[in-house]
């Protein structure tokens, strides 16, 4: 999910650097210089691309959860990215939530069946 959510921020830049010299569908927040807007887009892109890999690890999913919020910051940018950024918001939540509910089960059912369990 974050991986996806990393390339439609890079396509946000895309379509931010497009519309440099035009006022349609501006944001209220207008940063002028496009060195700065490339950064701010491109350390969002790693960030999302490294968080991707980490959720494995302790502290993952609260960060993935943290960085939900500059995505969404986006749209002060580019005012579209409010719907991009909730809809992906929603499947993040939705994913953890489905995850967690897959992780009960599974447990469940490798206590009831101890001998179905596979090795790790």
């Amino acid at each position: 999910m974050l991986q996806l959510e990393a390339f439609v921020v890079l396509f946000a830049a895309l379509a931010l650097y497009g519309l440099r010299d035009s006022e349609f569908e501006r944001g209220p927040l207008v940063i002028d210089s496009m060195a700065a807007m490339w950064t701010v887009t491109g350390v969002l892109f790693v960030v999302l691309v490294v968080l991707s890999r980490m959720v494995s690890r302790p502290g993952g999913y609260v960060a993935g959860t943290v960085v939900q919020v500059p995505v969404l910051a986006l749209g002060l940018l580019l005012p579209m990215m409010f719907l991009v950024a909730g809809i992906f918001v929603v499947l993040w939540v939705v994913a953890l939530r489905l995850g967690a509910r897959i992780d009960a089960e599974r447990a469940a059912y490798d206590a009831e069946n101890p001998g179905t369990a596979p090795n790790a």
